[in-house]
Parts: C-alpha cells; sequence; structure tokens
C-alpha cells in the first residue's frame, strides 16, 4: 500500500510558540486518518501545512508524492479542503456557488449530482446566506468534493453541529472512502474518530504521543471499562487499587476514576470498600472504554480542559 502523505519531524514556529514538534507519520492510500487532540494541539497547523496554506520551519513533507514547492499546481488539482468554517457569498444559492468551485478544475463531479450525495438538492435555489449551520457545512463538503479528489482533508468538519448534521457529514465521508478516496480528519470527537478512522494519532502539545487503530489504542488501557465515582468525601485510594479486575485508578478532583477489566466484579468490590471506609456514593457512572479514556491515560487532562 502506497502512502497519499508522508511528513518526517516536521517542525513550525509561531514565534516563541512551538506548535508543532517534530511530527512523523505517514497516510496510507484508501484510508481515513483521524489526527485527534485538544484545541492547541497543532492539528490544524499540521494539516495546513499538508493543504499548502503553511510553510514549514523544518522537516519534510510529501502530499501525493510530490511536494508543494515543486508541483504546487497539481497537488491543488487532486486535493479537497473543508475548513473549520468556510465564507460563502450570501447572495448565491447554493447551486451557483457549487458550479463556481466546479470551474476551478479541469476536471470534475457534475454540482447537480454532488449536492444530492451531500443531501442539499432540494437546498439547491436557496441561497447561502439563508442555510442552517449544518446546511452550509455540507455545502463546504460539497465544494471539497465537486473537484473530484484523491485527497480529502476534513479540519473539525462537525464542530458545533447538531448531532443529526454530523451523521449526514459521516455518511459523505463514508461514501467518499468507498469510491476509494483518501482522507485526513482532524477531530475532538471521540465517536467521530471512533467511527470513521482506520487509524488514530493522539497529538498533544505539537508531538505524537500515540498512533493506531481505536480498537488497539483502547485495547492499550488493559481494561475494557471505566467506573467514574464521587463520595461525600474523599475516599483512601490505595485499597481501590488492588480490587478485582482494575487496572488502574485516576482522581480528577471530586471524582474517581477506575479503569476495569470487568464491571460486574469491579463494582461489588467498590461498594464493599467504599462500605468499609464509611463513605456514600454521590454519584456513580460506568462507560466503555473510549479514546477519550486513552487521551486521560496518557496526559493526566481530558480534551475538554484543553
Amino acid at each position: 500500500m502506497t502512502d497519499v502523505i508522508r511528513c518526517s519531524n516536521l517542525v513550525k514556529r509561531y514565534d516563541d510558540v512551538l506548535a508543532v514538534d517534530g511530527i512523523s507519520f505517514e497516510v496510507r492510500t484508501g484510508e481515513c486518518f483521524g489526527l485527534l487532540g485538544p484545541n492547541g494541539a497543532g492539528k490544524t497547523t499540521t494539516v495546513e501545512i499538508f493543504e499548502g496554506l503553511l510553510e514549514r520551519d523544518s522537516g519534510d513533507v510529501a502530499v501525493l508524492g510530490e511536494t508543494w514547492e515543486r508541483a504546487g499546481r497539481r497537488l491543488r488539482e487532486r486535493i479537497g479542503i473543508t475548513l473549520q468554517e468556510t465564507k460563502f457569498i450570501d447572495k448565491l444559492t447554493v447551486l451557483e456557488t457549487l458550479t463556481l468551485f466546479r470551474s476551478f478544475y479541469r476536471e470534475g463531479h457534475d454540482p447537480e449530482e454532488v449536492l444530492k450525495w451531500v443531501e442539499l438538492e432540494e437546498k439547491a435555489g436557496a441561497r447561502t446566506g439563508k442555510l442552517s449551520g449544518g446546511q452550509r457545512q455540507r455545502l463546504s463538503v460539497a465544494c471539497s468534493l465537486v473537484g473530484r479528489p484523491d485527497l480529502l482533508f476534513l479540519d473539525e468538519p462537525t464542530t458545533g453541529l447538531d448531532p443529526v448534521s454530523r451523521r449526514q457529514i459521516w455518511a459523505c465521508v463514508e461514501s467518499f472512502r468507498a469510491g476509494g478516496g483518501s482522507v485526513l480528519l482532524t477531530t475532538h470527537y471521540m465517536e467521530e474518530a471512533h467511527r470513521l478512522c482506520d487509524r488514530v494519532a493522539i497529538i498533544d502539545r505539537g508531538r505524537v504521543i500515540a498512533l493506531d487503530t481505536p480498537t488497539r489504542l483502547i485495547a492499550s488501557l488493559g481494561a475494557e471499562h471505566v467506573v467514574e465515582f464521587q463520595t461525600e468525601r474523599p475516599p483512601d485510594i490505595r485499597p481501590l487499587e488492588s480490587l478485582p479486575d482494575v487496572r488502574s485508578v485516576r482522581v480528577d478532583g471530586e471524582t474517581v476514576s477506575l479503569t476495569v477489566a470487568e464491571v460486574h466484579r469491579a463494582v461489588p468490590a467498590l461498594l464493599l470498600e467504599l462500605k468499609r471506609q464509611q463513605l456514600d456514593l454521590t454519584n456513580l457512572v460506568t462507560h466503555h472504554a473510549t479514546l477519550e479514556d486513552v487521551f486521560v491515560a496518557m496526559t493526566g487532562r481530558r480534551l475538554e480542559e484543553d
């Protein structure tokens, strides 16, 4: 399998801020590769270098086997870009906007056909200024697809969208991949990364701290579930670490999180231990381990804290 993106020791600074600190990875042909991390982790800066929008300070970058310095025009013909926010001309209609974007490419898809893919055919005659946030973002995805790209860049494509609009965007991405396209996606939504991505690079403070499939990253925790609880006063943590099926214990303010293998064994043991410590529960939640839990285990922080 060939690579559509290769980067090695990529570095980008903004004055005294080291935004990208020696990142290295590759994106394979036909896969959806995710960059997962909090705001300010360096995801957007990295992607904008790949898109030819920013110049790197050092390191090597190849996109579709070429560099922006040598093949900028050819690369623009072969990629599609959806930014975090796209500004449209409010008085143009949806179809006029997409037709305009189609004119930028020598080859591409029929604009009306692309509107069907993103479920905007009924809005073809509507002015873009009248669209909802979800409809505007689907139009943005349509504009990135109309040039028939080989590689699609999606930078936080569903931020701020309602669940229905988010799933409509996901369907567009899955359809593009089914046709043989490759995708680089940045996101801080765990469900989005798990649903769409073949592999994920977790980025924190400009560095890749983990890279694997979502399933393997979660498996690296050594357990399948997380138990979170709160008590009227802080518990003694040391006995919790030796409870049945407990793999790790973490304290985050008033919340204690246990990574456990078997909930049905760990929870009864936890309740007995809290009774021994004469503590009453004020809250108890269990869930399957997620990529969020992987990030917390590696950094000691939650994504939303950043």
